[in-house]
């Protein structure tokens, strides 16, 4: 086998650097006087470090197992550069992919054949519609995220702008902002904010990357007047959980400045529950109010979506594995909750969850298919949901199943970013935790557990039992191999 001089290696890592290096001014370009957002395979490519575009560059090779390097991409980020182009999002890396596979050649003529759409479609003066006002309710752990986000697209033509906050008074003004301005600066699991904050304790604002925010304290929606900030026409963005009907939500829409509001967990009554890419269109402009469901059913929509089109789901339940959250005891302690009383990070607390029901009103057709519960678990970020799914299509092939889910959560409409979770994978079985009560003193079954136990850790993510499978644990032993590979 031959191999490279390590001086050859070195050198064309330095030239990938430079590379690298030269792209970041064009993509920044793009984004702030285009409104274009680059992406490779759903991974953002604005504003990131030298490093982290040669690793998302390689992280293509997982995807589509074919190597894509800066070299093979330069080329089609400095064409779109020349090419006038009007606001979208394009994926760099499926363009690198395709430029490639074709041999390369002229790149400015292959991006006008893909990209004819939006070729020459750049107004100069900018005309992208007026701004939209976002006013959060609420400044929690997902206030300051949804923030940060807001601030981070509103430097490429992005029509969303955050005006305010609003939260309740607590003692000295100053002091109070200053304490959130530094929960926004610093995230215990998030990190660091990436940019400048500052605080004007007499205008009561935070400032974010150049991004004026008014802090408006109230004690309920309707002590507020938003006219009186210059703020009109607004998105409420309701993230406190108090209110989840449209008695409540209501509230917002009547004060002044006000036209929609948004709740960022499951509504109840006749609000619509929308899960992007899956029932958007749901959507007409006379809702005024409406929920972006919940974390859970964001994850799980998408796969029961296409499983179901697919093959069709018969009947299931969702297990999902979340972090304890701010509504649970550090130590145990008294609660409302039958088992949220127990100290959160010291116990695995079994709770009830909304997004069983929630997908119904998503997705349908799964009314009634489908219950849940979750499991709160000692760790400060982790969520995952595991799907336990009877099938109606009849199919032994595990391998078809694994296909559709990763080419379905690659080239799906209703993609999204992925950085740190693998797409879904199937593991055929009908059991949860331990092996059969009748295997559980067999002599050497206990290493048959801990294999087991392996599987399920390293590749679980959607668990089906396919009908007319044979004995379940075949299955989990022949893909052990698999997944220590991995």
């Amino acid at each position: 086998m031959s191999q490279q001089p390590s001086d050859t290696v070195f050198q064309e890592w330095h030239d990938n650097q430079a590379l690298a290096e030269q792209m970041i001014p064009m993509i920044g370009s793009l984004y702030r006087h285009n409104n274009v957002v680059t992406t490779l395979y759903g991974r953002s490519l604005f504003n990131r470090s030298v490093i982290r575009i040669l690793k998302d560059h390689r992280f293509v090779r997982k995807v589509e197992g074919t190597e894509l390097s800066v070299q093979d991409t330069y080329p089609l980020v400095k064409a779109m550069t020349e090419l006038n182009l009007g606001p979208a999002h394009v994926d760099v890396g499926k363009l690198g992919v395709a430029f490639k596979k074709r041999g390369g050649g002229d790149a400015l003529a292959f991006l006008r054949e893909e990209l004819a759409e939006i070729v020459d479609a750049h107004d100069p003066n900018g005309n992208n519609g007026e701004p939209k006002d976002v006013v959060l309710y609420g400044f929690g752990r997902i206030g300051r995220i949804l923030a940060r986000v807001l601030v981070e697209k509103a430097g490429g033509g992005n029509p969303l702008r955050l005006r305010a906050i609003v939260v309740r008074g607590r003692g000295d003004i100053a002091k109070d902002l200053e304490k959130r301005a530094s929960l926004l600066r610093r995230d215990s699991v998030h990190g660091p904010f990436d940019g400048t904050i500052s605080v004007d304790a007499e205008a009561r604002t935070i400032t974010a990357n150049g991004n004026v925010i008014q802090v408006i304290y109230a004690d309920s929606p309707t002590d507020v007047d938003y006219t009186t900030y210059g703020i009109n026409n607004a998105v409420v963005v309701d993230n406190t959980g108090i209110w989840r009907d449209e008695a409540g939500l209501g509230q917002h829409l009547q004060c002044k400045g006000v036209a929609k509001a948004l709740l960022t967990a499951p509504g109840k009554g006749d609000i619509k529950n929308i899960v992007y890419g899956i029932n958007h269109d749901d959507l007409s402009d006379d809702d005024r109010i409406i929920s972006a469901a919940s974390c859970t059913t964001n994850a799980i929509v998408p796969v029961l979506k296409v499983l179901n089109d697919e093959f069709g789901v018969e009947h299931g339940h969702v297990e999902t594995v979340h972090a304890y959250t701010n509504d649970q005891n550090l130590i145990d302690n008294y609660h409302k909750g039958d088992r949220r009383g127990r100290s959160a990070p010291l116990n695995m607390v079994i709770t009830e969850t909304g997004a069983a029901k929630a997908v119904a009103k998503a997705l349908p057709e799964l009314e009634g298919k489908l219950t849940g519960n979750a499991i709160r678990v000692p760790t400060p970020n982790v969520s995952m949901a595991i799907l336990n799914l009877r099938l109606e299509k009849e199919t032994d092939a595990e391998d078809e199943v694994n296909e559709y889910l990763r080419h379905m959560a690659l080239h799906s409409p209703f993609q999204k970013q992925i950085d740190y979770v693998d797409s879904p994978e199937v593991v055929s079985t009908d059991f949860v935790g331990s092996p059969p009560r009748r295997h559980r003193r067999r002599p050497g079954d206990h290493r048959q557990r801990q294999e087991r136990r392996a599987v399920r850790l390293v590749r679980q993510r959607v668990r089906l039992q396919l009908p007319g499978d044979p004995h379940p644990a075949a299955h989990v032993q022949r893909q052990l191999p698999q997944a220590a590979a991995r």
